[in-house]
Parts: C-alpha cells; sequence; structure tokens
C-alpha cells in the first residue's frame, strides 16, 4: 500500500507542475521545495538599442474633431521630435484640404483638394487644423526628424458643390465645383460628368457612398487631375506639399485597381481603410490594389478575445497579418471607433495596453492612436512597447499556448537577436507556465516592466514565465 501510495502521489506533483497555475512561478531547476532561488543580483537588461531591427510605428496624428480649432498643425509640430525619439517613422495627419464644413471639417467631406488653408470659401479661410503655412511649417519638421508624412486621401466622394441641372438625373444636383461653388483654387472643376452616373459610367464595381457625388473614376479627366497630371492631387501632395505617403479613406467605394494606379503614378507608403472584419475580403483587397491594408480582422478579434467573449482563443482566428504580414497595418483604435461613445466597436480601455502589446509583439505594422500615446496613464508604457517592437519583435511568431484566459506567443528571432516571448493573462490571478524558449542556461526578464520575477532556463530551453492579473508581460535574455 505504501508503495502504491508513493506512485499516485508522484503522479500527482508532476501533474501539478506540468500545468499552468494561479500564484508565484515555481522554477523548475529549484529543489528547495518550491521557493524559487532568486539570483544573488539583479540581472541587467540588454540594450534593446542594440538591437534595432529596422522597425517602427505610425502615430494617428489626430482624433474625431480634435481641438483647438485652427491650431492643430502647431500642435503637432511642437510633438514630432518626441515622437521620433520614441520610434515612430510615420504620422499620419486627418484630411488637409478643404471640407465642405469649412472650420469644423475634418476633412471628409472633400470640396476643394487644393486648398490647404488659404482660401476664403465655406466660411473660412484656414481650415480646421490651420493654415497652408503652419501645415508646411509642420511637414518640414516631421521631415527634420526623419519622419515621413501621410496624407488621407478622400476618393470617393466630394461635398459642398454647386446646385446644376443633372441631365442624368433629371434634376439638380450639388455636383458644380468651381471659383464660385466650392473650389477657390480653381484647380480640378467638376461638374455632374464627373459623378455618377453619366456618359461614361453608371457605378463604380462597388457600392455607391455619396448617391449624387460619387467621383467616377472611369472618367480620363478624373484620372488626370487625380493622379495623371503633372499638378495632379497625387503629384502635387508629394512634389509640392511634400507628403510621402497615402492612406486611403473608405475603399469600398471604389474599384481596388484606383489605388493601384494612383501608387503606380506617384510611389510611397499606402495603406486602404477597407473597414471589413474579414480577414479574406482584406487579402482579396490588397491583392488587387498592391496596398497593404488596415487589418481590421486583427481589431475585431482583439475585442472579441479581450472584450466581447473574453476568450483569447479568438487571437487564434485568421486576421490579415497572418497571410499578408507585409500588408497588415494594425491597430487598437483610430478615429472612427473612439468617436461618438461607440460602444459598439471598440477595445475597452481597461484591455487596450494588452492589444497595444499584442501588435507591438507580432508581425504586421502598428499604428498608435494619438489619444492613447497622450494619454499619462498608458504613455510610458506605449513608449516601452514600441522600443521592444523596434529591437526583439523580430523573427518567426510561433503560438506556445493558448486557451480562454492565455495567450503565450514566441518570436524566434534570429542569429543576432534574441526574439521574445509574449504571455497575455485575462485571468483575474496571475499565471504561470513552463514553456519552450529558444534560450538556454540563461536569466529572462519581462521587459515591459509588468513582473519583477526573474525565471532561469534549462539546458533545454525550458523555463516558467508568469503573467500578472489581466496583463501581459515580454520576456527576453538578460546580459
Amino acid at each position: 500500500m505504501k508503495c502504491v501510495n508513493f506512485k499516485l502521489l508522484l503522479l500527482l506533483f508532476l501533474a501539478i507542475t506540468s500545468c499552468s497555475k494561479d500564484g508565484d512561478p515555481v522554477d523548475p531547476t529549484d529543489d528547495t521545495g518550491g521557493t524559487p532561488n532568486p539570483p544573488p543580483t539583479t540581472p541587467t537588461a540588454i540594450d534593446l538599442n542594440a538591437y534595432a531591427n529596422g522597425s517602427g510605428v505610425m502615430m494617428q496624428a489626430f482624433y474625431w474633431d480634435v481641438e483647438p480649432r485652427f491650431g492643430w498643425w502647431d500642435l503637432l509640430s511642437e510633438k514630432v521630435e518626441g515622437w521620433a525619439d520614441a520610434g515612430v517613422d510615420r504620422i499620419w495627419l486627418p484630411v488637409a484640404s478643404k471640407g465642405n464644413s469649412g472650420g469644423y471639417s475634418m476633412g471628409y467631406d472633400p470640396s476643394d483638394y487644393f486648398d490647404f488653408g488659404e482660401y476664403n470659401q465655406h466660411g473660412t479661410v484656414e481650415t480646421r487644423f490651420g493654415s497652408r503655412e503652419e501645415l508646411e511649417n509642420l511637414i518640414a519638421k516631421a521631415h527634420e526628424n526623419d519622419l515621413e508624412v501621410i496624407a488621407d486621401i478622400v476618393l470617393n466622394h466630394n461635398s459642398g458643390g454647386g446646385l446644376e441641372y443633372n441631365p442624368y438625373r433629371e434634376k439638380e444636383t450639388y455636383t458644380l465645383f468651381n471659383e464660385e461653388n466650392g473650389n477657390a483654387s480653381g484647380m480640378f472643376n467638376r461638374n455632374y460628368e464627373d459623378f455618377h452616373p453619366n456618359s461614361t459610367s453608371q457605378s463604380d464595381a462597388g457600392n455607391l457612398f455619396f448617391a449624387e457625388q460619387d467621383v467616377d473614376h472611369d472618367v480620363p479627366y478624373v484620372q488626370d487631375w487625380l493622379w495623371k497630371k503633372e499638378n495632379s492631387v497625387a503629384k502635387y501632395y508629394k512634389n509640392v506639399m511634400g507628403f510621402d505617403g497615402w492612406r486611403f479613406d473608405y475603399v469600398k467605394g471604389f474599384a481596388p485597381w484606383v489605388v493601384k494606379a494612383w501608387n503606380d503614378e506617384v510611389g510611397g507608403f499606402s495603406v486602404g481603410e477597407n473597414y471589413d472584419g474579414n480577414a479574406a475580403v482584406l487579402e482579396k483587397w490588397v491583392e488587387e490594389s498592391g496596398s497593404a491594408a488596415f487589418d481590421f480582422a486583427a481589431f475585431y478579434k482583439m475585442e472579441e478575445a479581450f472584450d466581447r467573449f473574453q476568450d483569447l482563443t479568438y487571437l487564434e482566428r485568421d486576421m490579415l497579418r497572418k497571410t499578408y504580414p507585409e500588408k497588415a497595418v494594425t491597430f487598437v483604435a483610430n478615429h472612427d471607433t473612439e468617436k461618438d461613445e461607440n460602444q459598439d466597436n471598440r477595445i475597452s480601455r481597461v484591455h487596450k495596453l494588452q492589444s497595444y502589446a499584442y501588435i507591438m509583439t507580432h508581425d504586421g505594422y502598428p499604428t498608435v492612436f494619438y489619444l492613447d500615446y497622450e494619454d499619462e496613464q498608458f504613455k510610458a508604457k506605449i513608449q516601452q512597447l514600441i522600443k521592444i517592437h523596434n529591437s526583439i519583435a523580430t523573427g518567426d511568431v510561433e503560438v506556445l499556448y493558448v486557451d480562454n484566459d492565455e495567450y503565450i506567443m514566441k518570436r524566434k528571432g534570429d542569429v543576432s537577436n534574441p526574439g521574445l516571448i509574449l504571455y497575455i493573462s485575462n485571468s483575474n490571478g496571475k499565471k504561470t507556465r513552463a514553456v519552450t524558449s529558444n534560450w538556454t542556461n540563461v536569466t529572462l526578464m519581462d521587459y515591459s516592466g509588468n513582473s519583477t520575477y526573474y525565471p532561469t532556463s534549462d539546458g533545454n530551453g525550458e523555463v516558467t514565465i508568469e503573467a500578472p492579473a489581466n496583463g501581459f508581460s515580454i520576456w527576453s535574455i538578460t546580459k
């Protein structure tokens, strides 16, 4: 009987030590009864700057209805140096040209593509964000700090034109854009022939967004003014204003070939807003447009994993970053998800840092939302995550373990970069788990700063790591 009991106890002990548990971690190399043996001194962190991997992150440099009105460009000019120091390599600006709403416009009701705050129309000279001179100063300041500047481009629809009789609709429509009607610059004047329906085509291949001011990209005149002519929108923005790349608004409203034609003409970084959580839809669009896309599939899987269902297995579902990591622009929040107290399409504040930890450690190109970065409760944590992303978030992605409240992922690094292990927990208590790392006989530390535990891997790379309650940790080697 004693022999049987001893075997049962041994099996029970092995089962317990091989599983995750709440509470303090157990060092598998320790033989003192489960109390970890800390190193005699606190390990020394590696210098993350020494592992710079050439990556950066993009800052979405606005939110819906930014304040102060008429002072936004100047405010951003004061911030770009700090953003560059933090590891940001691109800033995405709001739509820079004059909209129908004048001084209140966020730019998504475009009227005059060439009015950057210098013509008196729609009740204002400056745009909501400031004057043309202030915009040019911002772009110059960004370039001085090696930041690319991304222009938000709205090609689907126009607003603010004058009334004219439209024979294709047999009524008057607001489709007349000239010096007296919403286009004071006199460049790219338009009339009903430039909008659907007309003598060229009836509609886009995609959905109509503004039924009466839906731009027809099949019209040669429209193509000339948008991207072909030497003073087209694309070439003027790049060669005169100094923009380096493009964020295309509402690409569901027109065919992917439009984005491809634009990029073939002027080049530069580009990303499309294809507002769809279906990864297959995003994959098809990047294949046809040749452009990167915001990974709405990843966004919704994070929202489901952390908030809606509180089940981290949703992080195993399809995302653009899993099939086209080089074309996936990941994000946690943007101007649409955060406006008007929109609760159905946002990641809750309590789970934002876990979500940033996810996008900053996985493949894809991360975007940081202005309001999140400038939040003093988040800022230092996001800055550290950017530093981690730009250094040791390297190599193939391998999910080591996932269940409803644990997610552990390894970036394998390379011959000169150690990589990392991310551990996210949705549990109300601290979690621990033994995993197989790429590191043998080395002491690890959590570079997120959320844990002060210093485990040591064994000769096979086995190591027990921990994650704080409803939090995350990011592990890598020490000196």
